[in-house]
């Protein structure tokens, strides 16, 4: 895909979505980091249910250490991996106070240290809490870049590294929430809904599916 053609995209999905957002809902990055901790192979709908109720009760780390791991599964227990996740968010509440005086860090490689998060948990805390230009790629865009051919790759590592390199700068911060809620709404993994991409003619995906089924239209 050249250079002209992945900048179309992104102008297409910024003119959809000029001000993209997380629908997890959170409102520090400590409730940001508990939430998409929370969300691995999770619906964020799932996630926020759970976390409006836990929130009220524990939203710093020392609250979520004082809470401690066996109060805190109820709250949780509605979501997959409920006891390993209560498990990591105790701890890496306890590792911000005794090594960040409490503080989520901004910085990739002092998240990634933290119980319970990955790269693509890193990612997505720099980019939504602290406005970093990074990319995570979730089965969702893992999926849309390989369709469209924005940034094909075996792995998510590889399609992180080619999005990051192909992406221009002016949207990258965007790029990571265009994607994953084009991934989630429209270029769905079963039935995509070609007949309402915005980006369908630029989209390298072979085996378009231009009408919707009689099913997909009573829904």
């Amino acid at each position: 895909m050249n250079p002209e053609k992945r900048a179309e995209i992104y102008r297409r999905l910024r003119k959809q979505n000029p001000h993209p957002r997380s629908e997890l809902q959170y409102r520090s990055p400590f409730e940001l980091l508990v939430a998409v901790v929370l969300s691995a192979q999770a619906t964020d709908k799932s996630v926020n249910l759970a976390t409006a109720k836990l929130f009220p009760v524990a939203n710093t780390p020392m609250a979520m250490v004082k809470l401690g791991e066996a109060r805190l599964i109820p709250y949780i227990q509605t979501i997959g991996l409920f006891r390993t996740k209560a498990r990591n968010v105790v701890a890496l509440s306890r590792q911000l106070i005794d090594e960040h005086e409490g503080e989520v860090p901004s910085d990739h490689d002092a998240l990634t240290r933290l119980p319970g998060v990955g790269r693509k948990t890193a990612n997505v805390v720099l980019n939504v809490a602290f406005g970093h230009p990074t990319i995570a790629v979730d089965t969702h865009i893992f999926r849309v870049a390989n369709r469209t051919g924005l940034a094909p790759g075996r792995n998510p590592e590889e399609v992180e590294r080619k999005l990051v390199k192909f992406t221009a700068d002016e949207f990258k911060h965007d790029a990571h929430h265009w994607l994953i809620l084009h991934g989630r709404y429209i270029c769905q993994a079963r039935l995509p809904r070609c007949w309402e991409c915005v980006i369908v003619d630029l989209c390298e995906f072979r085996h378009k599916n231009l009408a919707p089924s009689e099913a997909t239209k009573r829904r």
